[in-house]
């Protein structure tokens, strides 16, 4: 074997030719040993990525609607007038539909109204709500109040970007197995969000229209109870104004 050099012939000895081998083996297998380890950390990481936002997403996941109940609530706001009494209570909404009173200034209100005055009434035109400052609370019809509230779905599409995620193992660098969980977590998720999210507003707006007082007569000697949609930041406090 020979090498030429600036213009002369020099010999390689075998010895420095096996020298060369080496070298060129161990690069080699130094190079496909980094490759596995990259493509180890590679599937880690995208196991790793998978759990975490498999994680988070399902920290988002619908909620379920707790029933108000207004009749069995224990009220400690109470306010007077002409032998009419109001009984109220804010908070009343949890979860993700108490998120939504914060996000678009509506307020649900538990109410009781007992009627003793000795005459009919009703809710609205006799019997009105205000504030301390005697401006009327602005009180959404049941419609309103049930569409600024309720909870969406659209935004639980997003779980289908799940779909290509595979759970991968490796043994000594190389993948020995992936599991294609995507396809059952992606869709689950979403379309089980979908559903969890509409029977949860459907309970919601059933009891907005069990406990719509707008406009209902209030007899003599009866009490009712009900839950009304406010337009408001705040929790101000209310008093009732007969006419």
């Amino acid at each position: 074997v020979f090498v030429l050099m600036a213009g002369s012939v020099t010999p390689i000895t075998v010895q420095e030719k096996e020298a060369n081998l080496f070298k060129i083996n161990f690069i080699s297998e130094k190079s496909l040993f980094s490759r596995r380890n990259l493509n180890l950390i590679f599937m880690k990481s995208q196991n790793l990525i998978l759990y975490y936002c498999i994680v988070i997403l399902l920290s988002g996941c619908a909620s379920g609607y707790n029933m108000i109940n207004p009749d069995k609530l224990n009220y400690a706001s109470r306010t007077d007038d002409h032998s009419v009494s109001v009984e109220y209570k804010y908070g009343v909404l949890t979860k993700r539909y108490a998120r939504k009173e914060t996000n678009n200034s509506v307020k649900l209100i538990a109410v009781k109204i007992s009627n003793n005055s000795g005459r009919h009434m009703v809710f609205g035109k006799d019997i009105k709500l205000t504030y301390t400052n005697d401006h009327e609370l602005d009180i959404l019809d049941e419609a309103k109040t049930y569409t600024s509230l309720k909870q969406g779905w659209a935004g639980y599409l997003f779980y289908l970007l799940l779909t290509p995620a595979k759970l991968t193992s490796t043994s000594n660098g190389t993948q020995t197995s992936s599991v294609p969980l995507g396809y059952a977590i992606g869709p689950g998720l979403a379309f089980g969000n979908i559903i969890a999210a509409g029977s949860a507003n459907d309970n919601f707006k059933n009891e907005l229209l069990k406990y719509n007082i707008t406009g209902s007569l209030i007899k003599n000697g009866e009490t009712v109870y009900g839950l009304i949609g406010v337009k408001s930041d705040n929790f101000d406090a209310i008093k009732i104004k007969v006419n």
